[in-house]
């Protein structure tokens, strides 16, 4: 298989994202609305959604508090804009970006969210990215993850060993994102989370691979 760069990878596919994901994703059609259950109801909440894509979750989150205050980040401009096209009245800040990259402040966010974003990187990547995730996090707030996850240590591993061999045979660099699935454990998730700092984080549901994790800090 060819190796895409991540953001033309999304970009592509824009048309149609929405109907794709939830059809062909066991769970779908419940796990937006359950993960967007689990964020903040009060008034005027500040959000985090990496990863945000075109806001499928968002369209569960705003159903019940749509005077949330939600700062999304995604490396794709033309999800971000059909995501902006859905919510011209909320309060939305939307980056363009590697959220590796955005800077979050600290204790700025009641909680934070990611769905089916995160399963492109190393515990290592993951572990420094949430080590700056749990900083701007305000005390007590919450990181909800709902994502899909390795089935064994042996499928982890040879996920990331035909990542680097694709990569090498297509003379790719090892420093830019390309689409290919590498989803750790979910004991690998959880350990990358208690190491940057996390408490409390328990899995909440699953729907085949696709577990929802929540971690307080």
């Amino acid at each position: 298989m060819k190796l895409e760069q991540m953001n033309a990878f999304f970009a592509a596919r824009v048309e149609g994202y929405d109907e794709h994901m939830r059809a062909t994703i066991e769970g779908a059609d419940d796990f937006y609305a359950y993960t967007a259950s689990l964020l903040p109801a009060d008034k005027g909440a500040c959000v985090l959604d990496l990863g945000c894509g075109t806001g499928l979750e968002l369209e569960e989150y705003f159903r019940f508090n749509p005077d949330a205050a939600v700062t999304g980040i995604d490396l794709s401009d033309a999800m971000l804009n059909a995501l902006s096209s859905k919510f011209p009245n909320r309060k939305l800040s939307l980056i363009q970006g590697s959220y590796f990259d955005v800077p979050f402040g600290e204790n700025t966010y009641d909680a934070a969210v990611s769905v089916e974003s995160l399963h492109h990187f190393t515990a290592e990547q993951k572990e420094s990215l949430y080590t700056r995730l749990h900083a701007a996090l305000k005390e007590n707030g919450v990181f909800v993850l709902t994502d899909y996850f390795a089935e064994s240590e042996e499928q982890e591993k040879e996920l990331f060993r035909n990542l680097k061999q694709l990569k090498q045979e297509q003379g790719l660099p090892e420093d830019e994102f390309f689409h290919y699935d590498t989803p750790l454990t979910v004991g690998h998730e959880t350990q990358a989370l208690q190491n940057a700092g996390f408490s409390e984080i328990r899995i909440m549901k699953n729907w085949g691979h696709t577990f929802t994790l929540k971690a307080r800090r």
